[in-house]
C-alpha cells in the first residue's frame, strides 16, 4: 500500500517557459552555489504536478552540479486525450530553450515516465527534431506500450468496436473529436480524441505513440532507437514489476533488442546502469526506499558519467 497522504509544501521554483506552460524546479538543500545543469522530467498520462513521487527523492539525491525541473505540458493532467506527441515535443522545444538562455553552456536531460518517453523518443527522432534544441541525453523510465496495455485492461469486444469507431470518424474527418465516453470507458479520466485513441491503440503498429510494443518489426524501431544522435546518450530504466507490461512480454530481450539498435545506429547507451530494474513498479508509488533508492542512484550515476564520458563511446563507434 502506498503511504498515507499528508498534505505538504513543497519550496522551489516555477519557471513560467511560455504564457501558459511552466516548470517546478524543487529548491535544493544546501542551495547551490553554481549554475547547474537540468534534468527536465515528463510525467505519463494523466499525471501533473506531484502526482508521483519519486522525482522528488530523485531531486534530492542528485549532485550539487544537477537540478531537476517538472515540466508541466498542455497533455499533463486529463489534457492528454486531446493533444498529439508532435505538440508535446514543440512545448518541450520551447521548455529546453528557455532553459538554455537560463543556463548557458550547461546540460539539458530530458526524463520521460511512462507516455513522457514517448515525449523524450518524438522530441530527439520524431518529425522536426533536427529543428528542436538539441538535448545532451534521454532517459526512459518505464516505456512501456500503451497499446499492449490497453489490450490487457480492455475487453477485446470494446476495444475493437472503438478502435473501427476511431477510423471511421477519422476517415470522415473528424480526428479531432472527443469519443463518446463508453468507448473508450474514460481511460484515466479523460476524454480522447480519436485520433489519439489510434495513436494509443491501433493493432495496425502505426500509431504515433507506437514506439515500445514488443511486437513492433525491425525496421519500426531502427527507425526510432536507430536514429537517436550520438551526443544523446541514452539510459532505459525498465521496471521488472511494471503491472501494465503483460506477462508475456520478455522484459529484458526487449531493453536489449532496444540498445542493439541504438548502437547499431552509432548512438551510445548506458550499459551498466540501464536495463530492468529489480522490483520496480510503474511509477514507484507502492515500491520501498531500496528499490526507489536503486533507480535514482542509477539516473545519477549516469549524469554523472555524462560529463566524464564514461559510457565506452569510443568502444561503441
Amino acid at each position: 500500500m502506498p503511504p498515507k497522504f499528508q498534505p505538504t509544501a513543497y519550496p522551489g521554483t516555477v519557471h513560467q517557459f511560455t504564457p501558459r506552460l511552466t516548470a517546478f524546479e524543487p529548491q535544493a538543500s544546501p542551495p547551490r552555489t553554481t549554475t547547474p545543469n537540468t534534468l527536465l522530467w515528463i510525467g505519463g498520462l494523466g499525471d501533473s504536478l506531484l502526482t508521483v513521487s519519486y522525482p522528488l527523492t530523485l531531486a534530492s539525491l542528485l549532485p550539487p552540479t544537477w537540478s531537476l525541473a517538472q515540466v508541466l505540458l498542455s497533455s499533463a493532467g486529463s489534457g492528454w486525450g486531446t493533444t498529439t506527441l508532435a505538440a508535446d515535443a514543440s512545448e518541450l522545444a520551447h521548455c529546453v530553450a528557455y532553459f538554455r538562455d537560463l543556463r548557458p553552456d550547461s546540460k539539458i536531460v530530458l526524463m520521460g515516465h511512462s507516455t513522457g518517453c514517448q515525449d523524450c523518443m518524438e522530441y530527439v527522432v520524431g518529425p522536426g527534431s533536427a529543428d528542436r534544441p538539441p538535448v545532451d541525453g534521454i532517459v526512459l523510465q518505464a516505456p512501456v506500450s500503451d497499446r499492449e496495455a490497453l489490450a490487457e485492461a480492455l475487453p477485446g469486444d470494446l476495444l475493437g468496436r472503438s478502435i473501427e469507431l476511431a477510423r471511421d470518424w477519422c476517415r470522415a474527418g473528424k480526428g479531432d473529436d472527443v469519443l463518446p465516453r463508453a468507448a473508450t470507458r474514460h481511460v484515466l479520466g479523460s476524454h480522447v480524441s480519436a485520433k489519439r485513441w489510434l495513436s494509443l491503440a491501433s493493432p495496425d503498429k502505426d500509431g504515433d505513440d507506437d514506439y515500445f510494443s514488443s511486437d513492433l518489426p525491425m525496421w519500426r524501431i531502427r527507425a526510432s532507437f536507430g536514429k537517436i544522435p550520438r551526443r544523446t546518450p541514452l539510459l532505459v530504466l525498465f521496471g521488472g514489476e511494471d503491472e501494465f507490461v503483460p506477462g508475456w512480454v520478455d522484459r529484458k530481450g526487449l531493453v536489449g533488442r532496444w540498445m542493439d539498435v541504438v548502437r547499431e545506429g552509432g548512438g551510445v547507451v548506458d550499459d551498466a546502469d540501464g536495463g530492468v530494474v529489480p522490483g520496480a513498479h510503474h511509477n514507484l508509488m507502492e515500491d520501498g526506499e531500496e528499490v526507489v533508492g536503486d533507480l535514482c542512484r542509477r539516473v545519477v550515476r549516469y549524469l554523472e558519467n555524462l560529463g566524464d564520458g564514461e559510457f565506452g563511446m569510443e568502444e561503441q563507434v
